[in-house]
This record gives C-alpha cells, structure tokens and sequence, in this order.
C-alpha cells in the first residue's frame, strides 16, 4: 500500500514508519524535522523522506504526485504550554496543515485518513464517575492544543460526509517511549529521566497529583498501523488507568536507583486534572490492547536515554 505519514521523522512517526516498512508498504514522510528525536531513517526503496512544514503548497504538491491510498497525520504543534504561549502557531500547524493536508488526500484519490488526536485535551476535566472516558464524552478542552485537536475531529466527519474521505481518530494517551526527546516543552516521562541521568532536577507543576493515561510508543504505533486497516471513527488509545505526575518519577527513581528528590512549581494555564481513556473501542475496531507496563515502560525510555540522548543536556557540575 501507498501511505503518506506527516511527522514520520518523529518520535511516534518513527516508530509507524518502521513498523509499515515492515510490512511491505511504500512509504512517503513528510516532516520538517522540528521535533524529530532521532537521525531519521534513511531513503530506501520502501521509505522516502521529505523535508517540509505540512502548511506548506510544496507538502501538499508531494502528496498529489505520490496519490497514496492512505495518509497519518501525525506532524502536529504537540505543547499544551506552547499553544498557550503561542495560539497563533499553534493553530498553523494543527488546523491550517490539518485542511492542507485533507485536501491533498481528497485530491490524490486516498480512502483513508489516520489521525492522531488527544485524549488527554479534548475531553476536559471529567467527573471522577466519568473516568475512564469514553469517545461519547463531549469534548471541552482547556487548553488551544486541545481545541485545535477537538476540532479537527469536525473537519474529519465533514469530509468523510461531503467526500467519503474514512477516517479514525485516534485520541492518544500519554504516548512515552524511546526516541521521545527529553529536551522538548512536552512528555515528562523522558523529560524527567533526562534529568535525572544529568544530576539535574525535576520540577512537578502544581502537588504533583494531576493525573493522565500513560501509555507506550510501541503500543500507539501498533494502533496506527492497525487504523490503517480497519476501524472508523473517534478512538481512544490508552490503557484506562490513572498515572500521577508524582507516581512517573517516583517509578523512574526506582528505576534509575538515585533517590532523587523532586522539586515543585506552579500549576500550568490549561492543564486537565485527570485522565484515563476507555480503550474498549480500541478492542473493538482495532483489535487492539496496551502490551507494555509502566515499570517495563519507565527502563526503555532510561535505556534509549542513555545510549543516545542524556548527553546533550547539562550535566551536573
């Protein structure tokens, strides 16, 4: 199969890319290389690379000539904490590359669209009774992030009803995972043990309480590969527990075996309290289920950590 994958020079866009390559597909990537967590792959005769922002004319003029059956839209403004600092650029990459991007497949003639979306944003504080949510809570985000990702869902129904363009939403977790950069403005599994192995400290915003549905890279690309396919629709992808902030780095402590000491900060402007996303839809159209623990989890990012990334942040004097 053709597939176009925007961000597939990613940390989760890797990880899809690999696994479809795998499989025998021809594989189009499209990524600007902002937030990519390793060297990407290189051009062969399954995988192609090219270096564009999906905004961009010259992205969607790739995604015309290759006319792939199927696209994953994975290249996304990621940052809860950019988005409010920066609205504006926020909703370039997520809605404006979004329409570029549908319109190229609506073109080309693809059938599908595989869309990461963000369990973690677009459903709101729910009730405790609510938890773990399913894809039939209405959407309130809190945040931009959110609200671009919640409305993308919209755009997704319009044009599979206006030009029977399928799609899945998949409503991701926290993803975590080896190639996630611990440097960046999101993911705090890999941001914490980063600093953790540099002697640096961890800062917790508010008690430390606040609470999200961790849940692996290998798991997450699993479910695209598998959307690809079959299923249909708004999807969660998550493992249907509750992780506190302050239960990751107590588990990464553990791990690493410093007993290091956290430290606190003020809570962030739009940050949901907590979160567990149902995943028996997943069950249902996917076939899918989470596979790795959090504790099995927690020492493969420590793993990839220390074979390839700690050492570009300060280390301890």
């Amino acid at each position: 199969m053709r597939i176009v994958v925007t961000g597939g020079a990613g940390f989760i866009g890797s990880h899809v890319v690999d696994l479809l390559a795998a499989r025998g597909d021809e594989v189009v990537v499209l990524d600007d290389l902002s937030t990519a967590g390793a060297a990407p792959r290189p051009d062969d005769g399954r995988v192609r690379h090219h270096r564009l922002d999906i905004a961009d004319e010259a992205a969607a003029e790739v995604v015309r000539a290759f006319r792939p059956e199927a696209m994953v839209l994975l290249a996304a403004q990621a940052s809860v904490k950019v988005s409010m600092r920066d609205p504006l650029l926020d909703a370039r990459t997520n809605v404006t590359g979004l329409i570029n991007m549908l319109e190229a497949a609506r073109q080309a003639g693809a059938r599908k669209v595989v869309f990461a979306s963000s369990g973690g944003t677009v459903y709101g504080t729910p009730a405790a009774s609510e938890l773990p949510i399913a894809e039939s809570h209405p959407h309130r985000p809190l945040s931009f992030y959110g609200l671009t990702k919640s409305a993308a869902s919209g755009y997704l129904r319009v044009y599979r009803e206006q030009y029977g363009l399928s799609y899945a939403a998949l409503a991701l977790g926290n993803v975590y995972g080896p190639r996630q950069r611990p440097d960046g403005e999101a993911g705090v599994v890999s941001i914490f043990a980063g600093r953790m192995l540099a002697g640096l400290p961890c800062v917790i915003n508010g008690d430390g309480e606040t609470t999200r549905d961790y849940v692996h890279v290998r798991d997450v690309a699993d479910a695209f590969v598998r959307a690809v396919d079959r299923g249909e629709g708004d999807i969660n992808i998550g493992t249907g527990v509750e992780t506190s902030v302050r239960e990751i780095h107590r588990t990464l402590d553990e791990v690493l075996g410093l007993g290091h000491r956290p430290q606190f900060g003020p809570p962030l402007a739009g940050e949901v309290a907590r979160v567990a996303l149902d995943p028996a839809r997943a069950a249902e159209q996917l076939g899918w289920s989470p596979t790795v623990g959090l504790v099995e989890g927690a020492r493969s990012v420590c793993d990839w950590l220390r074979a390839e990334a700690y050492g570009a942040l300060e280390p301890a004097s």
